[in-house]
């Protein structure tokens, strides 16, 4: 089920004794009670910006398959209060809690390396009006948390990552499943040229993780879930008419929320 924002109506009434010794009337009584009522009514877990159930995206895809670059270009088109985009990407944990393969190699593409389950009692909190704050995983660091980052709720919230439709809660709340494909080889250039640019990766070990991480656990974790997805997105070589796509949708989803 959905989180919903909850409305709750607080009642508390204590009969006083009248000081007269006249009765009261039942129409006194009434009006009394409707004032003692509206005395004390209560909004509970609601923030002044969220007066309405927030429409939850899940995006996933395989690895290299273009998911933070079309986020950014979906992000650059909406101003910050009207879309929340939060990644499982800054959801790893640390080293000490991975898994070495046969060849004592940790292996970055199992579910459990991400806290998934902080990842979603954070999705719960943004869908339920309250902000939330992580820290910003860097890849290849000694020093693998960064500065803290900050996400506040907003009409529309994208949840973004490799195992998000894997994990069966997470599946549930969205109303929108996207998955971003690629062709292999496209994805494997992309990756070759992402990890040794940007990681410092030898392009040796790129292409081992490719072969005895990567791949498996998408055909294990991710491709199973690409024909439950509402949306499939070919991002070979671009992705601009799928982009305007869910652009008019989300545009006509903010509309709605007026």
């Amino acid at each position: 089920m959905n989180p919903e924002t909850i409305y709750a109506l607080k009642v508390s009434y204590s009969p006083k004794v009248s000081v007269s010794n006249r009765p009261m009337s039942v129409k006194h009584r009434i009006i009394r009670l409707k004032m003692r009522l509206k005395s004390n009514y209560l909004h509970i877990n609601c923030s002044p910006n969220m007066q309405y159930k927030p429409y939850l995206v899940g995006i996933s895809g395989g690895s290299a398959s273009g998911k933070t670059h079309f986020l950014n270009e979906l992000g650059a088109l909406f101003q910050p209060d009207e879309l929340c985009i939060i990644s499982q990407d800054n959801y790893y944990k640390t080293v000490h809690y991975h898994k070495t393969d046969e060849n004592g190699h940790i292996n970055y593409d199992l579910p459990e390396c991400i806290d998934l389950d902080t990842f979603s009692n954070d999705l719960l909190q943004l869908s339920g009006g309250r902000s939330i704050r992580t820290r910003q995983y860097h890849f290849q660091h000694e020093e693998q948390f960064g500065e803290w980052l900050e996400f506040k709720p907003a009409p529309i919230i994208i949840a973004e990552g490799l195992f998000i439709f894997y994990r069966e809660d997470l599946f549930r709340q969205f109303d929108l499943k996207v998955f971003i494909e690629a062709s292999e080889d496209i994805k494997l250039n992309r990756r070759l040229s992402r990890d040794t640019r940007e990681r410092n990766i030898p392009a040796e070990f790129v292409l081992y993780q490719w072969e005895n991480h990567v791949m498996p656990a998408y055909q294990q974790y991710l491709l199973p879930y690409r024909e439950k997805a509402d949306l499939i997105i070919n991002n070979n070589s671009h992705f601009g008419n799928s982009l305007k796509v869910v652009e008019d949708h989300f545009r006509r989803i903010l509309e709605s929320k007026k």
